[in-house]
């Protein structure tokens, strides 16, 4: 990953699982969220490929890019509502553009993506009038909105407060569980990282490489890395 002719990151050699949950870790800089930029395919790699099932993302084209593409469901750091519409309205919008379902079998959906980040009721309200922890589930609900089979949350915790965070970890549990979604979750919080990965792989700013993966608790005890270790155990009551 290379902008202009800064290497970001390099080497990066990964596999997610189906149904797991895995996170991208590392401290602020290490291009944990520009790694996920390329793999929905908002960046793409000077080297290397991305591949879905054998599909090559950076090649695809057309109908087959579009058809990796609509098996995402992204939720971006902001959770990058739509100021102007009603959280309805921010989650009717995908399915509106990309079905052909009838006005009452979308508002019906609606009402029920915003039920399962529990926010029934809170259809007509503006993204304003809620707190950020609400947002952020209201952003959830739209990138479920067409059951993606690939979820890709961009720093779902920052700027949440703790239970807000917890619950929000809860909730993408429950989710896997519910959707049979594979969830790739771009973070620092340490809380999250414990409680939610299956697998991991830490990216290290300082030789711009991946330096460790695996389940954070098995990396905790066995990974010999001392800037893993460091960011690991920085908050070692929590984990």
């Amino acid at each position: 990953m290379i902008f202009d002719a800064y290497v970001v990151q390099k080497n990066i050699n990964l596999t997610v699982q189906t149904g797991e949950i895995f996170v991208i870790m590392g401290g602020s800089g290490c291009g944990k969220s520009t790694l996920l930029r390329h793999m929905i395919g908002l960046l793409t790699p000077v080297r290397g490929a991305i591949r879905y099932d054998g599909e090559n993302l950076c090649t695809a084209i057309g109908q087959e890019r579009n058809s990796l593409t609509r098996r995402f469901g992204v939720l971006f750091q902001s959770g990058a509502l739509w100021s102007s519409m009603t959280l309805a309205e921010n989650v009717a919008l995908p399915i509106r553009t990309y079905t052909k379902l009838s006005e009452p079998e979308i508002e019906e959906l609606v009402a029920l993506k915003l039920a399962l980040v529990g926010l029934r009721g809170f259809e007509d309200y503006m993204p304003s009038e809620i707190s950020g922890g609400m947002r952020k589930r209201a952003g959830l609900a739209r990138a479920i909105a067409l059951d993606p089979d690939i979820l890709f949350f961009d720093e779902p915790s920052a700027g949440l407060d703790p239970v807000s965070s917890k619950r929000l970890d809860d909730l993408i549990l429950e989710l896997r569980d519910s959707l049979g979604a594979t969830i790739i979750v771009v973070t620092h919080e340490l809380a999250s990282i414990f409680a939610i990965a299956d697998n991991s792989i830490f990216l290290d700013a300082e030789t711009r490489t991946p330096i460790a993966h695996g389940a954070p608790r098995q990396l905790l005890t066995d990974c010999q890395s001392p800037q893993v270790q460091a960011f690991l155990r920085r908050g070692a009551e929590t984990a």
